[in-house]
């Protein structure tokens, strides 16, 4: 396996910097692979890539232990330094070669059109810029290259989106390291020039009460210049 901290250059200091929120999110997030079925969502995310691909907002890297062994190699990009380590334990614990690299969405430390694939898992909303890194993604990604998303983001009726809003204007993105809840992913990538394909609306939990975290999308995507015959 070939592991790199470091990538393309060395990070003196984190830009993104969030450790209380990071120690939280990393005791949810492993609890939520059984409790709201998170692992098969990342199953269903990840099924069928081949090739190097790019995840950006690696997190503790969960995802990791789900990519197809068809992948060749993972870039993990994170930029929060607890996060980043635990991510790069995980990445000492999976068949596929993953390199763990420091770096932010809006400026991502790899080549343009790198990469066959994309993975974008609940990092949008949290992005100080979300067209400037889907931006990004456009141009490390080789023509026809693919985006398999899963994101939170604006749902429910009139009365959820404002409540949505609220949070957002006030104290959620201080409590919950930058993130978003009233943004709309499939939107940003539509306006980002890609090509959506199938999709599906996923709620978290499935049962129970709907909180403004709960809407989610699960999806495909591609930069334009697709060769023929590629898609299913």
């Amino acid at each position: 396996m070939r592991l790199s901290s470091a990538g393309s250059g060395t990070v003196a200091r984190s830009p993104v910097h969030h450790p209380l929120f990071a120690r939280y999110y990393a005791r949810l997030s492993v609890g939520a692979e059984t409790r709201l079925g998170m692992a098969g969502i990342r199953e269903r995310l990840l099924a069928g890539l081949s090739g190097r691909v790019i995840e950006i907002g690696a997190g503790n890297g969960l995802n990791f232990g789900h990519y197809p062994a068809a992948v060749a190699e993972v870039v993990a990009i994170e930029p929060e330094p607890l996060l980043r380590r635990l991510a790069l334990e995980s990445a000492l614990r999976v068949p596929v070669p993953v390199d763990v690299v420091p770096g932010v969405a809006e400026a991502l430390p790899v080549k343009s059109e790198a990469f066959d694939a994309a993975v974008l898992s609940l990092v949008l909303c949290s992005v100080r810029d979300v067209a400037r890194a889907l931006g990004e993604v456009r141009r490390v990604l080789r023509p026809g290259g693919e985006v398999r998303f899963f994101e939170h983001g604006r749902g429910g009726g009139r009365m959820m989106v404002l409540t949505q809003r609220t949070l957002d204007r006030t104290l959620w993105p201080a409590m919950s390291g930058g993130c978003h809840l009233a943004r709309d992913p499939v939107a940003g990538l539509r306006d980002a020039g890609f090509e959506l394909g199938p999709q599906r609306r996923v709620l978290l939990p499935e049962r129970g009460p709907r909180l403004p975290t709960s809407y989610c999308a699960l999806g495909t995507a591609w930069r334009p210049g697709e060769p023929a015959g590629r898609r299913p």
